[in-house]
């Protein structure tokens, strides 16, 4: 979800060598609109699933749709962490980077978040523990594990497949909730898919086969989301439970986890088929998911603790669909550029005063 270089593998190496013989500047490199654009649909669906869960309980199709929206929405974003995380190494400024535009806004909003529960929402005994995440900022201790370690599966021969047996056996552990591990082992597997992709990949979920075949495989799987609505636990979406703690026998996470990784990541592949390739008037915003993402929960958490969703017009069809719009221009308004100002200091602090990092030199 944070702002990333747009480049394949290699490009940047290449350009530089090339402006080196030409003695002329390295030009800035082009971010591509599909990513931006996907990220920006990707966040959108965020914000409307978490407005949507104080409503499951109380309508069985918005359960439905929560059910395949949280399939695919955060296997979505990793698959792109992980894309733009290819070329991840220790080099002092990415190191850099990933301190100031991971670890310091994870300090900073899990802090934020843990007073915001205490004061907000009657909690006054909730910990502020910066070692076991609440809500949302899990997802920055994640980035944080999985960017150190993509060095390591760069060099394995199966990633992908060792990647699924690490979750698969993580489901089957009682790992506890330091760093919110098991939910970063679980979803582990497709940040080492994105390690793993390449542009042509993207190509070709983008053409207009998979683009036709999508729609009746989404309309399918909402259908079934619906009939499994009354009878499946949530907790299989959120990838952050143990078999002990679901209450299953030992082997049912080793096939939940296969089963859920296919089922996400053909969700997957239909949702990037119907993102646009051109300039959007929102694609902007897709270099600026994290502020949204960051700040949404403020505001959702803060209608559940107003009682917000206790008027029962809210759990009505119309009520469901206000709700729905309503979230999804909060994403929209979060990812401009007055919040962008505002919050910058934090989301994306500069930070070199803090760092002996070096620059590199130019040829």
């Amino acid at each position: 979800m944070i702002p990333l270089q747009t480049w394949p593998a290699g490009a940047e190496k290449a350009a530089h060598a090339k402006d080196s013989q030409e003695g002329q500047a390295k030009p800035a490199p082009q971010r591509e609109h599909f990513f931006d654009n996907a990220k920006f649909f990707a966040i959108v669906l965020v914000v409307i699933a978490h407005s949507w869960e104080p409503l499951i309980d109380s309508s069985r199709t918005t359960r439905a749709l929560y059910m395949v929206v949280y399939a695919f929405h955060m296997p979505a974003f990793i698959i792109i962490s992980g894309y733009f995380s290819r070329t991840f190494d220790s080099r002092a400024d990415r190191l850099q980077r990933l301190l100031t535009g991971v670890v310091v806004p994870y300090l900073v909003f899990e802090t934020a978040y843990s007073l915001f529960k205490r004061v907000a929402g009657g909690d006054p005994t909730h910990p502020v523990s910066l070692i076991d995440p609440w809500y949302l900022t899990w997802f920055l201790i994640a980035l944080f594990i999985w960017r150190l370690t993509a060095p390591i599966w760069r060099i394995v021969r199966w990633p992908v497949p060792v990647a699924l047996a690490v979750a698969a056996l993580a489901g089957t552990s009682k790992i506890g909730d330091d760093l919110d591990l098991q939910r970063v082992l679980q979803f582990m597997p497709f940040f080492v898919l994105g390690l793993c992709l390449q542009p042509k990949h993207f190509a070709m979920v983008r053409s207009w086969n998979v683009r036709l075949l999508a729609v009746p495989f989404f309309a399918v799987v909402t259908a079934f989301a619906y009939w499994a609505a009354p009878r499946m636990a949530m907790d299989w979406f959120y990838h952050r439970e143990s078999a002990e703690e679901l209450g299953v026998s030992t082997p049912v996470p080793l096939v939940m986890t296969l089963a859920m990784f296919a089922c996400s990541l053909v969700l997957v592949a239909g949702f990037f088929s119907w993102v646009p390739g051109r300039r959007l008037w929102v694609t902007g915003m897709g270099a600026t998911t994290l502020y949204v993402y960051l700040l949404h929960g403020f505001l959702v958490k803060g209608a559940e603790y107003g009682h917000w969703y206790d008027n029962s017009f809210v759990h009505t069809p119309k009520g469901e669909v206000v709700v729905t719009l309503v979230a999804a221009a909060v994403a929209v308004v979060l990812g401009t550029a007055p919040f962008r100002v505002l919050f910058r200091p934090v989301v994306e602090p500069g930070m070199d005063w803090a760092f002996r990092v070096r620059k590199r030199q130019k040829r």
